[in-house]
């Protein structure tokens, strides 16, 4: 398995229309799987690459660390890539697709697959078996003092509270803190600042509640409570692929369908934390998770 780096400027070039530098030809037995510049993009896009060199005589070519899922749909609309190892319905309903609203993960689903297929003639396969959704926690200890469960539960606190957030989703629309404070409240501060800082805030008492992701292992790490709550869509992770590389090489489809539901949010949380704060190589992880389940010989694959 080859390992290609990309350096996060070339997302500007994908944007721009211009091609990844050394992807311009490649073998017609190589598989471009793309990652995110996550631990858990990487997990599985190892994973992807390891299925189908278990599974087929094909190589495989991991493209690493682009931006954002519009990088990956950017990508994959150019021909730059055959397979996007890790999307998230609620991401592309609103940025690919433009939905707002979407509450419901059979719908989003739904919609993602249809609208792929039709629009970009692209498959999106079923889910994982875990979700990345935006989460709101607080320190286990806050929960179990006040009897937390509910984000609703934080309002009588909120004006007093220190909310440390993710960068981006200050300002964005749809299902970001603007949104929050019409369905929700208004905490007294807020703070944006990078996703793998919110944890150790929280746990160092610097921040009173944090915007974090629900399959972050770093959850568990410090100790924090995920809130439950019902704003937000459904961010259930899936592999997608080009129909041009599927009618090519179907057995590919199959391998993506052998991954589904085999990952819940808890074991994703354990996955990462292993690569986030233990700093096992993706390679691994996926192995060991592989091997685990017997590269899953076993589990049937309906239509």
């Amino acid at each position: 398995m080859k390992k290609l780096l990309i350096i996060p400027l070339l997302s500007v070039l994908l944007l721009s229309g211009c091609s990844l530098p050394g992807l311009s030809g490649p073998s017609e037995n190589t598989i471009r799987i793309a990652t995110l510049n996550t631990v858990e993009s990487e997990i599985w896009g190892n994973t992807l690459a390891q299925m189908i060199e278990h599974y087929t005589d094909l190589d495989t070519e991991l493209v690493t660390n682009l931006g954002s899922s519009m990088v990956f749909h950017q990508a994959m609309m150019q021909d730059e890539v055959d397979i996007t190892a890790t999307r998230y319905t609620g991401t592309d309903l609103e940025g690919v697709l433009n939905y707002e609203g979407i509450t419901d993960p059979d719908q989003a689903m739904e919609i993602v697959k249809k609208e792929f297929d039709e629009k970009f003639d692209q498959t999106w396969s079923d889910s994982y078996g875990f979700e990345n959704s935006y989460t709101i926690s607080v320190t286990q200890e806050f929960a179990e003092e006040e009897d937390i469960t509910h984000v609703d539960d934080l309002k009588p606190f909120a004006d007093q509270m220190n909310f440390g957030v993710d960068n981006a989703w200050v300002n964005r629309s749809g299902d970001g803190y603007e949104a929050f404070t019409e369905t929700h409240f208004a905490f007294g501060n807020v703070y944006p600042m990078a996703t793998g800082l919110v944890y150790q805030a929280a746990s160092s008492g610097s921040m009173d509640a944090v915007l974090g992701n629900s399959s972050d292992g770093r959850v568990a790490a410090y100790d924090l409570t995920i809130l439950e709550d019902e704003f937000f869509p459904p961010y259930d992770a899936s592999p997608v692929a080009r129909n041009e590389i599927l009618r090519e090489h179907p057995e590919i489809e199959e391998i993506m369908q052998k991954l589904s539901d085999t990952a819940t949010t808890e074991d994703m949380q354990e996955m990462n934390y292993r690569g986030d704060v233990e700093l096992v190589s993706p390679s691994i992880i996926a192995r060991d998770f592989l091997e685990e389940n017997n590269y899953f010989e076993d589990k049937e694959v309906t239509e």
